[in-house]
């Protein structure tokens, strides 16, 4: 267990511990990631990244956190630590991907916990420095990226294909959890 949101973040007293995924977990995890994005508005159905969103974490490629209540998934979140691919890392540094929460839990502080979890992870592993990239358009993840300290790293932004550019943000972790 890596974190608990606020019971009265959801306003009903709700608690929601943050954990490591379960391997049978993954590709529900794969779903909620994908129903997230599409609610949002920020990946159209039968898109390319459909795909890669649900693989994320299948093949041992980073960590995957999921928040749950009980035994349903609200959310998760992965931490990859990788030299390689089109946003690599650097030396010290691992990336957020895939933040996600489903589209009836948004709003009420389970992306808040995973993203403490996250980052409480990171600290934990030695990471000096976390990026993250995100679309412009999801402007309450920006705003949960910079309440937690979160800048952005235009030198590090991000064009996966014409017409779309992806903001990066950093966050050094060089003296423990930030806030």
């Amino acid at each position: 267990m890596t974190g608990i949101r606020d019971a009265g973040a959801a306003g009903e007293g709700a608690t929601v511990i943050v954990r490591d995924a379960l391997p049978g977990e993954l590709a529900e995890v794969g779903e909620i990631r994908v129903r997230a994005y599409q609610h949002g508005s920020f990946m159209a159905p039968g898109s390319a990244y459909a795909p890669v969103l649900r693989a994320l974490g299948t093949a041992d490629d980073g960590t995957v956190l999921v928040a749950v209540d009980g035994s349903r998934i609200l959310g998760t979140v992965m931490l990859r630590s990788s030299p390689e691919g089109p946003f690599a890392t650097r030396p010290g540094e691992a990336e957020i991907r895939a933040l996600a929460v489903t589209p009836d839990e948004q709003g009420r502080g389970t992306g808040s916990a995973l993203l403490r979890a996250v980052i409480e992870r990171a600290v934990q592993q030695g990471v000096r420095h976390l990026v993250l990239l995100t679309q412009p358009e999801m402007l309450a993840a920006r705003h949960l990226y910079r309440r937690a300290g979160f800048r952005r790293l235009p030198d590090r932004d991000w064009s996966p294909g014409p017409g779309m550019t992806l903001l990066a943000y950093g966050l050094p972790l060089g003296s423990g959890i930030p806030g």
